[in-house]
């Protein structure tokens, strides 16, 4: 599993940088691996990850939006809105991950590339949303 979390790693920064530039998702990889040369499957993975994330960042912003209490996007630290943004993508789309890996990944990258209180606050939004998104199915499984 080592690759997917390096795949995470590289995945945050680029849609970290995406928050910066005004580039396409293809265009902001390929400038990446210019640069950096990770493993194949963590390439692969990372590309699914940026890809999917940038994609949805509407619904997933919304979503974020929803669960972080006195917290507009525009206060969220642009690190920290990349961490969310990843892991909400997880959550929605990644359905072979379990919400747990998901979870504590999040929060190990918010405290290596996020402020002091960054995996706390991830973990409070992270844990908010999974409820939120487990209430919702719950309650659609029994329409």
């Amino acid at each position: 599993m080592r690759g997917r979390r390096k795949a995470r790693e590289v995945a945050l920064k680029v849609l970290y940088s995406l928050n910066f530039a005004d580039i396409d998702v293809n265009e902001a990889l390929d400038v990446f691996w210019g640069n950096f040369a990770p493993p194949k499957q963590a390439k692969e993975f990372a590309a699914i990850l940026v890809e999917g994330t940038w994609n949805h960042r509407e619904e997933i912003d919304a979503l974020i939006a929803g669960c972080s209490e006195n917290w507009s996007l525009g206060r969220i630290s642009k690190v920290d809105i990349s961490v969310l943004r990843l892991a909400v993508f997880e959550f929605l789309y990644c359905r072979d991950i379990p919400v747990k890996v998901t979870l504590n990944e999040a929060i190990e990258l918010a405290k290596m590339y996020g402020a002091e209180n960054s995996g706390a606050f991830i973990n409070g939004v992270l844990d908010a949303l999974n409820l939120k998104l487990n209430k919702e199915n719950a309650a659609t499984s029994l329409d």
